[in-house]
């Protein structure tokens, strides 16, 4: 029997972020288990695929797991006892061997505006600024939003994106609520988007810890952690990318939330012209949640076919976009 109060090896990226992210989960684990000293914790920080190559595109790298596979290795290794992940980058289609043991309950989904001209909203950026993102679906839902405004790639951590605003490279870039919270960062938001503006990606703003699926004894160990509303909304949101078979990257929105004793689930499609080709919202009783993601994945097919949402994945023209 292994006593992880004794010894638990963490294994996360290797960005400010991921390591925020991970003091999260050590304080609610130390908060849960009193009695358990932190001399006993040890991080290990991996570097990922998408961190080691910060100049070529996310889609054209392959676009799935790319902030994960390498941790995912030393979980299956025995090298770390669990891994801490951003959902969001998860794909959809999981390993059979490996399983998320525990949710840490959901931060602010929502995307957020930072500008060197500290805009108040969207309708006040001025013609031809330049946008920066690295992110398919943020590109997507700002040409759908202004088709006058110019995108960038944009790629790098959080504190090398905020870098290249401070030096005027960008008008304005986008990056996650959640994150720049976490960051302590939250200061330098011009704005944040409305929901029917920018409908955020599956699982933004939610920490997953990983493990081996056949270890039971560390599930056990984290079950006092697991929010298990994070983890059903969640997952309502993951079933529709998993039954589309899309990529985490695909300009796609989809957004599960519990209201009352019911569950509303809200997606949104785009091509690479920022044109909305699905948008469709279904609510069902929480005790439904199996179902609901399921049914808006077999909607989308039905409505579009999976040969275009497979197109979707890779943008074949320039990431870039003038007006």
């Amino acid at each position: 029997m292994t006593n992880y109060k004794k010894k638990l090896i963490i294994g996360t990226r290797s960005s400010r972020l991921a390591l925020a992210q991970t003091r999260i989960f050590i304080d609610k684990l130390l908060l849960v288990y009193p009695d358990m000293s932190e001399d006993g914790i040890e991080i290990c920080p991996i570097k990922t695929s998408g961190d080691q190559n910060q100049s070529v595109r996310l889609d054209q790298m392959g676009g799935k797991g790319l902030f994960a596979k390498e941790i995912e290795t030393e979980i299956l290794n025995g090298t770390v006892d669990l891994g801490i992940h951003s959902m969001k980058d998860m794909p959809a289609q999981v390993n059979d061997d490996l399983s998320i043991g525990c949710w840490l309950e959901r931060f602010d989904y929502r995307d957020a505006l930072l500008s060197n001209n500290n805009h108040l909203s969207a309708s006040t950026l001025e013609t031809n600024s330049i946008i920066g993102t690295s992110s398919i679906r943020r590109r997507s839902q700002i040409i759908h939003l202004r088709k006058d405004l110019v995108i960038k790639s944009l790629r790098g951590n959080v504190d090398t994106r905020i870098k290249k605003l401070k030096e005027k490279q960008f008008d304005s870039i986008i990056l996650s609520v959640a994150g720049l919270k976490r960051l302590h960062l939250d200061h330098l938001i011009s704005f944040i988007f409305e929901e029917d503006e920018i409908l955020p990606a599956a699982c933004q703003g939610a920490i997953g810890v990983q493990i081996l699926s056949n270890n039971q004894e560390l599930k056990n160990f984290l079950e006092p952690m697991n929010d298990e509303q994070t983890q059903v909304l969640c997952n309502v949101e993951r079933e529709v990318l998993r039954i589309i078979k899309s990529n985490c990257n695909s300009p796609i929105g989809v957004l599960a939330k519990k209201e009352d004793d019911q569950i509303k689930l809200k997606c949104q499609i785009f091509n690479h012209k920022g044109q909305m080709i699905y948008s469709n919202s279904l609510e069902n009783f929480f005790t439904s949640k199996n179902s609901l993601g399921k049914e808006m994945g077999n909607d989308i097919l039905s409505k579009l076919g999976q040969e275009t949402i497979d197109n979707l994945d890779n943008l074949e023209n320039d990431f870039d976009y003038t007006p």
